[in-house]
């Protein structure tokens, strides 16, 4: 039974194995003429590295269970977040499909390189998704966008990208607030904000200031809205009107 990947790539004839009712087009025969793009073409398996040296040498593919080579006329563009260099050490990455490869090699710097592309790359997905949802009319807050600015994205794009969507899902409200990001942003903030051996022990507020300050804070932001400010602080709305019973607040 040939992958996934193997089919995706040389197409199949009709027979060739289980559930192949048809004979089908693979990518390098679909693109004839132009490019195809193979993305994380580090991870592609050892056998079929050689497959793909072979159509690139050759200029020709043969699809899955067929007999007669195909000539093909693409241009390949291939991209990987792996130490190629490394992995033709190791073995785990052909040399020859290496050096066929890397006629001209591109380094994109990763995303803590080059900021300035946050707020273009957020305007992009916040537009996809904007689009593509029906309702959904979300923007950045400015405190969630200094966050994003300053974090890592040890993920790069993928990362940013998964963020706003999830953020988009989760959020209640139109506007995108630090609240509404994933955890390991705001983990990754608070230990930049408060790095080892800087704090000041006159600064260090009880742990009972630090709850009262967020629940007064997250009502406020949220207009009022107790049950929803519970839910986002993550505690049962008996506890929360207890607390502000204990803090005679009159919100």
């Amino acid at each position: 039974m040939p992958t996934l990947i193997e089919s995706e790539l040389f197409g199949y004839v009709r027979g060739a194995f289980t559930g192949a009712v048809r004979s089908k087009e693979g990518l390098l025969a679909t693109a004839e003429g132009g490019t195809v793009f193979l993305d994380e073409v580090g991870e592609l398996p050892v056998d079929l590295q050689a497959k793909l040296l072979r159509a690139i040498q050759e200029k020709e593919i043969r699809p899955v269970g067929g007999t007669r080579p195909m000539p093909i006329n693409v241009r390949i563009l291939a991209a990987t977040n792996r130490d190629l260099d490394a992995a033709v050490s190791q073995g785990t990455f052909r040399r020859d499909l290496y050096f066929r490869l890397n006629v001209l090699t591109l380094r994109m710097p990763p995303l803590r390189e080059r900021k300035q592309d946050i707020p273009l790359l957020i305007g992009h997905v916040l537009e996809r998704i904007n689009k593509t949802v029906a309702g959904s009319e979300h923007i950045v807050g400015d405190d969630a966008l200094r966050l994003m600015l300053n974090y890592d994205w040890p993920g790069n794009v993928r990362e940013l990208e998964n963020c706003i969507e999830r953020a988009c899902t989760t959020c209640s409200l139109p506007t995108i607030h630090v609240a509404d990001l994933p955890t390991q942003i705001q983990d990754a903030q608070a230990l930049v904000a408060a790095p080892e051996g800087a704090v000041d022990p006159a600064a260090i507020t009880r742990l009972e200031e630090l709850e009262k300050q967020a629940i007064l804070h997250a009502i406020q932001v949220l207009d009022g809205d107790k049950l929803e400010a519970a839910r986002r602080l993550g505690i049962g709305k008996t506890t929360l009107y207890r607390k502000l019973k204990e803090y005679g607040s009159a919100l």
